[in-house]
């Protein structure tokens, strides 16, 4: 019998005092001219912190060292199927940060963590909150 098997992700929140980076997806299918923070799916044979760091440099260009990640949360999603998403932060980095994949992104910009654009989307809106709160886990989309 096969056993069942949860999707997993990554979610990189960099925070600059205040505020925090979002991307506004594009031409993706998933979302797309909402506002999410760097992230990606883990792809198997690597740690949550080697897939953020792989997703910063894909999306921003830009290099952290695994030592400048933490994790903040973790959540247990429903939405159209179930996933297992880990949130990281970090406050220090390598280079300069560019939209590495303009083809999926139209906007990188910097957002107070108080006064999030209406239009990011809800579960990473949560996650935010949550990280503001010090929650470090959370369910999201159970009834």
């Amino acid at each position: 019998m096969e056993r069942f098997k949860l999707i997993g992700a990554v979610h990189l929140f960099l925070i600059r005092g205040p505020y925090v980076l979002l991307l506004r997806r594009f031409n993706t299918g998933y979302e797309d001219g909402n506002y999410s923070v760097p992230a990606g799916h883990l792809d198997g044979g690597e740690s949550v912190t080697h897939a953020a760091i792989r997703e910063a440099e894909e999306e921003c260009g830009i290099r952290i060292h695994s030592e400048d990640l933490d994790v903040v949360g973790v959540m247990h999603r429903r939405d159209y199927d179930e996933r297992i998403d880990f949130f990281l932060t970090a406050t220090r980095w390598d280079g300069v940060i560019t939209n590495a994949e303009p083809h999926k992104c139209d906007d990188l910009s910097w957002h107070a963590l108080d006064n999030l654009p209406n239009n990011t989307i809800p579960y990473v809106k949560h996650a935010l909150k949550n990280y503001q709160q010090e929650n470090w886990f959370m369910a999201y989309g159970w009834n």
